[in-house]
């Protein structure tokens, strides 16, 4: 992989895709920037340059797929051959499934799922041939266990996790050195609680413990760089959640009925008219909402979880010798 690469990131005028365009900008990288809001792409782009990397912005609703392959197109005759592409965005909605209505859930699926598909089919078009290229997939705790009033998020989020394994499969198979890998996160703290379509009564918020969107940021710049690792958890509490899930997936449905519904609002009203699912968060002129949320008091800046998976082969060997050193001096008490 040449020094500047050229990265796609969808999803990029906002939250965790505005945090991880700016980070491969600062990497020098040629950033293509993909999102529905032009005031949000082109603060992005700001920021991209202002880091130091080259960047390219582009309207795209990435659930047309039509679109992301002009996009693709584009890309590779301004900056050339695309070496990674992040899939990042998304739409949802915090609601009752009885409250919601089919067209409410095929966007968030053409959206969040869909969009995955057509991104990486528009990757592989262009990096089979050359043998080259990373597709990172931006995942969540909730691809592997659900909670209440965001079904078809986490429907999309399963969704995305099954097709990135059948594809990893699949490149494995043919030998391929284009990579696949997945990024599992924690609550992070985005901009997406403003823009997200709600019918509950109050302001929708993250379940803590909230993170901050450059973590995401960097473990996805980190999955980049060592592709052969399936996916990457982010937080202890992306780790407690899948675990738990395994143990106790019943104990957890029974936690999450009754905890779930408050855990996601704050005490202030919410507005009803608020939401991105039709339209970009950021459609009123003058309108960016960067990559933090309103939680920066309650964020977290940094993950000794992540700090420990980017470092595992060093914990592994360290893991392996005290256990080899307890093991030798075991043998020597017993002679």
């Amino acid at each position: 992989m040449s020094d500047r690469r050229v990265v796609v990131v969808t999803g990029a005028s906002g939250g965790v895709g505005r945090a991880v365009a700016r980070g491969f900008g600062a990497c020098g990288d040629r950033v293509a920037l993909l999102a529905r809001g032009d005031d949000g792409l082109a603060a992005a782009a700001r920021d991209v340059r202002h880091a130091g990397g080259e960047a390219v912005p582009l309207t795209v609703d990435v659930a047309d797929p039509d679109a992301v392959e002009r996009a693709a197109d584009e890309i590779e005759e301004r900056l050339g051959p695309v070496d990674v592409w992040v899939n990042n965005a998304f739409v949802g909605a915090l609601a009752p499934v009885a409250e919601m209505d089919a067209a409410e859930f095929r966007r968030i699926v053409e959206v969040t799922y869909l969009g995955y598909v057509h991104g990486t089919l528009a990757a592989l078009r262009r990096m089979r041939p050359r043998d080259r290229g990373t597709i990172v997939h931006i995942g969540s705790a909730l691809a592997y266990r659900a909670i209440p009033l965001q079904s078809a998020y986490c429907a999309a989020k399963h969704a995305i996790k099954g097709f990135h394994e059948s594809l990893r499969c699949e490149l494995l198979h043919a030998g391929s050195n284009v990579h696949t890998t997945m990024v599992q996160l924690p609550a992070m703290n985005t901009p997406q609680f403003d823009w997200v379509r709600s019918t509950m009564p109050r302001r929708p918020q993250p379940v803590p413990p909230i993170y901050q969107p450059e973590l995401a940021a960097e473990a996805v710049r980190h999955a980049v760089e060592h592709p052969g690792r399936r996916e990457f958890w982010v937080g202890g509490s992306t780790v407690g959640t899948i675990l738990g899930n395994r143990i106790a997936p019943g104990l957890l449905d029974r936690y999450l009925a009754r905890t779930g519904f408050g855990a996601q609002q704050t005490d202030e009203p919410h507005d009803p008219d608020a939401g991105n699912l039709w339209r970009p968060g950021d459609e009123a002129p003058g309108t960016d909402h960067g990559a933090h949320g309103r939680f920066d008091d309650r964020a977290h800046a940094g993950s000794p979880q992540l700090w420990a998976s980017r470092h595992r082969g060093g914990l592994a060997a360290v893991a392996g010798g005290a256990l080899a050193a307890g093991l030798l001096g075991l043998v020597r008490r017993r002679r």
